[in-house]
């Protein structure tokens, strides 16, 4: 047990000195999602989407995401959340923000982004993850901010869980996985 113990302590020191090194060589803030499957981490790239990456570091900060769940998952599409409590009800948002799709970060495997209604301008606080490439979202103007810098299998992990509808929503993991806490890695 206690060579496992020295085991998470080295992980934990890779995936900080990871964030770290990231953060230094000049890339954008680290968020970290911790999920009840594991932890994801997030370099956002604040030089090609400015005002969602700072629309999406207000909710972080405010604490918005934690307690929220992955509300949407499709295995080989991607993992959707930041918008429901454990009930399934909306949590209250601030104002949509303008899209910024377009800015050469494209819907590749691993990397955040907006999730919207039809009207493009319409993002709040849901994003979601991409589990493969998804090149049809980048024509649909959907706006990739970041990419997983750590936990890929956790999302590997998510999108494999069961699905079903629920509150008239579909593709609602049958057991909840949620978003613990969201904050800014500070390394």
């Amino acid at each position: 047990m206690k060579g496992f113990g020295i085991v998470l302590a080295a992980l934990a020191l890779i995936v900080t000195l990871g964030a770290a090194r990231a953060q230094a060589q000049g890339a954008g803030p680290v968020v970290v999602l911790e999920t009840s499957k594991g932890t994801i981490m997030v370099l956002l790239d604040p030089a090609k989407a400015p005002a969602t990456v700072e629309n999406f570091l207000k909710y972080v900060d405010a604490g918005f995401y934690d307690g929220t769940l992955f509300h949407r998952v499709i295995k080989g599409f991607m993992i959707q959340g930041g918008g429901f409590d454990t009930s399934l009800r909306p949590k209250p948002t601030m104002a949509p923000i303008r899209n910024e799709s377009g800015n050469g970060l494209e819907n590749r495997r691993g990397t955040i982004a907006m999730a919207r209604t039809n009207d493009l301008d319409s993002a709040t606080s849901q994003f979601y993850i991409n589990h493969v490439d998804n090149a049809f979202l980048d024509t649909n103007k959907y706006c990739v901010f970041g990419k997983v810098l750590r936990g890929l299998n956790v999302v590997d992990e998510i999108a494999g869980v069961a699905t079903g509808n629920q509150g008239g929503m579909a593709d609602v993991p049958r057991e909840q996985v949620l978003i613990l806490r969201a904050y800014r890695h500070q390394g």
